[in-house]
């Protein structure tokens, strides 16, 4: 029997699939190879190259992304891929080896206004993290390492990381072109330097929840298919996936759904990193994602609530 399992997840560039894998392949660091010279540190994704719709292969925690030229769909194909990766797994060789790992990755981060006045999101050019965390103090970011130094800065009152970005909110006693060139710079060394974002044991432990609540520490939202969800709940959940989140990680915020009141019609919801406590947030929500989630659900959603906010 396979020791190991590959789950095919689509996002949202249709040319772009995730295989997670039930088990970790990095230590908490992520690697992208545009080619197969790029991937001399990773015989896997060099094997992946010799496949000819591979355009990207992109390596973090316990996932391959592989981004294809468009001479094939992913139906067709990704089937194979998965098998490919879960072989490469059960041979036992590494995924990454140790001599890359001991390298300093080049780093590019750049710093992007939110509506938010009060956060500012940091991009890098890396993938960092598998989901979305939110810190709010920093015993919460006890066992995450890229948080826990951000909050040595006295202006830094919340962390959010998601995918490839850090979003910052700061204290109101200053202002961000005093401080953001410093933020910048900090974050990608501490990213260039090859440090952990996030302790294995603490990935291990969240990877373990099923709960669709937010803990109070940090987030990894798991709403997807949830077989807890009522129907009504999986379509909302599916709107907010397709439409809302992506417009919402642009700005450097996140959105998750809480609950659902078939009585009222009312759709709760959590806002984390620049969405939270946003001055627009109320906006955002009445006339952007009440009125999307009425139109496409009508009669079955009249309001939307922040349970946050």
């Amino acid at each position: 029997m396979s020791q190991f399992s590959i789950t095919v997840q689509p996002t949202n560039n249709e040319n772009i699939v995730k295989f997670i894998t039930n088990s970790f392949l990095t230590q908490a660091k992520s690697y992208e190879f545009s080619n197969i010279d790029q991937a001399k540190p990773s015989a896997l994704a060099q094997e992946l190259f010799y496949l000819p719709f591979v355009k990207t292969v992109y390596i973090s925690q316990n996932f391959v992304a592989i981004e294809k030229f468009n001479i094939v769909d992913w139906p067709s194909v990704q089937d194979e891929v998965a098998k490919s990766i879960a072989e490469y797994l059960e041979s036992g060789k590494k995924v990454i080896t140790e001599e890359e790992t001991s390298k300093k990755v080049p780093v590019t981060v750049y710093a992007e206004s939110t509506p938010n006045p009060g956060v500012m999101k940091y991009v890098a050019n890396k993938p960092l993290a598998d989901g979305v965390f939110e810190f709010k103090t920093i015993e919460d970011a006890v066992e995450a390492p890229l948080a826990k130094a951000l909050f040595s800065f006295p202006f830094v009152k919340e962390i959010f990381i998601s995918a490839n970005y850090v979003s910052v909110t700061k204290y109101n006693v200053v202002e961000w072109m005093e401080v953001s060139n410093d933020l910048r710079s900090f974050i990608r060394t501490f990213i260039e330097d090859g440090k952990d974002i996030f302790n294995d044991a603490f990935l291990q432990r969240k990877k373990e929840v099923t709960s669709t609540s937010t803990d109070k520490k940090t987030s990894i939202t798991k709403e997807k298919n949830d077989a807890s969800h009522t129907s009504i709940e999986q379509e909302i959940i599916d709107i907010l996936d397709e439409y809302i989140k992506p417009a919402v990680a642009s700005d450097g915020g996140h959105i998750a759904f809480d609950s659902y009141q078939e009585e009222t019609k009312t759709v709760h919801v959590i806002l984390q990193g620049a969405c939270s406590g946003c001055p627009s947030a109320t906006v955002t929500l009445k006339n952007g994602i009440e009125t999307m989630l009425k139109e496409m659900m009508p009669g079955r959603v009249t309001t939307v609530e922040a349970v946050n906010g």
